[in-house]
Parts: structure tokens; C-alpha cells; sequence
């Protein structure tokens, strides 16, 4: 008994020694040379290299006009943004599942990343999260306005601590895990396009 204790107080002291030093704070994150290119032809290049296209639309009445064009045979295009009512509101729907059988998904992403393509949303920007990876297609508004260059310029303006979720979205759902053959929709939406338009 009486070594086991000598055992355990050499064990604590020996810890109580060689505790680690106070934490040191992180490192600045340089502010990086943004493209040279202006970000949005960026952007648009490096969102078709993902399989989604962007489409410069001047209205609300202009992007209507588009979707309809895109998705002539939609029925249900449930809507999260109020410039496209669609024909469901994503704050009407209070069970995920009952986003099951929706055609096209529309959601306005907080800003877009021109050195990846990608667009971020939150939670609070799709109402409900299902909205997201269950339409069969998204369609994204983007103000023009709200691109980053980079990254490091993107992850300055995410606010995890306001939001239960947030992603980036690059392109459609794609995988090529199998044969090495590209499938688009293989776990999420099948197509996705970006309207610039501003906000109102």
C-alpha cells in the first residue's frame, strides 16, 4: 500500500512539474494578394469547373423568367428568398421530410468565394437545412457584390457562433468514387446555378 502511494505522489508530482505553458495566442493570418482577375469572371469560371453555372439576371421578374426556362417541368419549387415565391415557402414546412418531393430549391447564399466557386448559407438562410441536399435543383441568388477572393478572406466573414449550420456549396452533388465515372446527384441536388442579383 505504501508504495503504491509513494508511486502515485512521484506520478502527480512529476505532472504538477511539468505542466504545459500558458497558451500562446494563434497566429495572424496574413492578408494574401487577391486574384488579379476580377473576382466575379473568377468565380464564374471556377463555379462551371464544379458543374454549376452563373447567370446574370437584372430582376426579380428576370429570375423567375430564368428558373422557368431552367426548370420548365418543375412543380414544386420550394423558396427561402422572398424575390422567387416559388410555389412552397421553406417557413411553412415543419417536417424535413416533407422536403422529400421538391423539385427546385431557392436560397440566397450570403457571399460566394472566387478562387473555389463556392457559395456559403446558413441554417437561418435556408429556413429549413433539408432544403438543401434534398431538392432535386438548387438554384442560388449571389449579390455580384458579396464575392471574396479567397478562402482566408471567406472564413473572416463565417459566424459559426451565430449559426447551429453553415456550409459551403461548390457545384452540384457530385461523386466519382465508383469506376472513376463522374455522377452528378449521386447524394444531393442534380444541378445548381447562381442569379447574380443584388439585394434589395
Amino acid at each position: 500500500m505504501e508504495a503504491n502511494t509513494l508511486s502515485r505522489e512521484s506520478i502527480l508530482t512529476a505532472i504538477r512539474e511539468n505542466l504545459p505553458q500558458p497558451r500562446v495566442s494563434r497566429p495572424e493570418i496574413p492578408v494574401f494578394p487577391r486574384a488579379e482577375r476580377p473576382l466575379r469572371a473568377l468565380f464564374e469560371e471556377r463555379l462551371a469547373q464544379a458543374g454549376a453555372v452563373a447567370h446574370a439576371v437584372a430582376s426579380s421578374a428576370d429570375a423567375a423568367a430564368k428558373l422557368a426556362t431552367l426548370h420548365p417541368s418543375a412543380k414544386i419549387i420550394c423558396s427561402a428568398v422572398p424575390e422567387l415565391p416559388g410555389t412552397r415557402r421553406s417557413e411553412d414546412v415543419h417536417d424535413p421530410h416533407a422536403m422529400a418531393d421538391v423539385d427546385v430549391g431557392v436560397v440566397r447564399a450570403q457571399f460566394g468565394v472566387a478562387e473555389s466557386g463556392a457559395v456559403w448559407v446558413t441554417q437561418e438562410d435556408l429556413v429549413v437545412t433539408a432544403l438543401g441536399v434534398l431538392s432535386q435543383h438548387l438554384v442560388v441568388l449571389l449579390d455580384p457584390g458579396e464575392i471574396v477572393s479567397d478562402m482566408h478572406e471567406a472564413y473572416r466573414r463565417v459566424r459559426l457562433q451565430d449559426t447551429a449550420y453553415g456550409c459551403f456549396w461548390a457545384g452540384p452533388s457530385a461523386t466519382a468514387d465508383i469506376e472513376a465515372t463522374l455522377v452528378r446527384g449521386a447524394q444531393g441536388a442534380r444541378s445548381l446555378n447562381v442569379f447574380f442579383l443584388p439585394r434589395t
